[in-house]
């Protein structure tokens, strides 16, 4: 019998994530597998030409510690190359892109606070209604 609070990725379905291409995630941490609140840790696995479009969550802290490959990250006017070992934060309703920039995939953990479930109310994309009053002048 597998412990209640140990995780083994190998038996977390994937799934695609909104507002991503090339993309696959697993729940690792999360209501559904450890009975976690307050946060959620996902496995990433990014195929070249993947990453995410331009996006922010209101409400929830995002950071991204990068396993394997290579990839570019912006946020709030930032913009960086990261490497295996890099580790990136977004901030609440700041818009954010992530860009795999190697031939081989990038693998990452993915840390949100609150946790953000793929729920369509905790995104926000350009152009959207709620980005405007939500975020004001802060894209």
């Amino acid at each position: 019998m597998t412990p209640r609070y140990l995780v083994r990725a190998a038996d977390v379905p994937a799934y695609q994530p909104a507002n991503h291409t090339h993309t696959s995630n697993q729940r690792l941490i999360g209501q559904e597998t450890v009975g976690a609140k307050q946060m959620e840790v996902l496995l990433g696995t990014l195929h070249k030409g993947g990453g995410a479009l331009p996006h922010a969550h209101p409400g929830i802290e995002q950071a991204c510690y990068l396993l394997e490959g290579t990839a570019h990250a912006e946020v709030a006017g930032q913009s960086f190359d990261m490497v295996p070992g890099d580790m990136c934060f977004f901030p609440a309703e700041q818009m954010h892109v992530f860009t795999v920039t190697s031939e081989t995939p990038v693998r990452l953990l993915v840390i949100y606070t609150p946790p953000y479930g793929e729920s369509p109310d905790k995104v926000i994309r350009p152009g959207s209604v709620a980005h405007h009053t939500e975020l004001g002048e802060h894209s």
